[in-house]
């Protein structure tokens, strides 16, 4: 994925994330009440989300399994870093893991083939899940944190995007650039939601009274 990450102090801050990090660990603890150990796959997440947030989990007797593209840094024997794609998971078994946890992530995997292929692969490895997504249709863009940018037509998006930085992105010198930054995430609405994720409780966080994003759990 490609932008630049916000602060720790604004990520961790965050109280939806407060709140979804609350709603997963209610998902362990049932499985924790069935065993003595949870083993977490979090695709797309990094420790440092985790270790943030410590204070809600600590307790826990959690194992962290963080895949993405790219090698990440584990500070301590709760997590295991690993490399792979969320959209094709080969080398995992089925229900290898007890909970799949994602974040802000399948918006950022490319076509609707790769959204349907990482939802059925996570659905795959694990009995249990919990991914979220922010909504299409909430009038800011979560990424550009931008006001209705998303909706309007690629020309103008192109030109927004490089006549100044939008929210983790900075500003983009060529249409290349313009065209990366804008190709970075597709956001998906309820009903896709509902399709990729049928049999699991679609969630709906909303911020004054809109609908911010979708959290499907099983």
């Amino acid at each position: 994925m490609w932008w630049v990450k916000p602060t720790k102090t604004a990520v961790y801050a965050n109280r939806f994330r407060r709140r979804r990090v609350s709603a997963f660990l209610a998902v362990c603890d049932e499985i924790l009440a069935r065993q003595p150990t949870c083993r977490v796959l979090d695709l797309g997440g990094a420790a440092d989300y985790w270790l943030g947030l410590e204070s809600l989990w600590k307790d826990r007797p959690l194992h962290f399994t963080l895949l993405n593209l790219y090698p990440e840094k584990t500070p301590d024997s709760r997590f295991v870093a690993t490399v792979g794609d969320g959209c094709a998971l080969t080398d995992i078994p089925d229900f290898a893991f007890d909970v799949v946890h994602s974040n802000s992530v399948i918006e950022h995997v490319g076509s609707w083939g790769n959204k349907v292929r990482m939802a059925a692969e996570i659905r795959r490895v694990a009995p249990r899940y919990y991914v979220q997504t922010p909504n299409y249709w909430f009038p800011v863009e979560p990424h550009l944190r931008t006001p209705l940018i998303h909706w309007l037509p690629r020309p103008w998006q192109r030109s927004l995007v490089m006549t100044s930085a939008h929210g983790f992105f900075p500003r983009a010198d060529t249409f290349e650039e313009a065209d990366r930054i804008l190709s970075d995430s597709s956001l998906l609405d309820g009903r896709e939601m509902t399709a990729l994720f049928p049999d699991a409780r679609i969630e709906r966080e909303r911020f004054f009274g809109l609908v911010k994003s979708f959290v499907a759990i099983r």
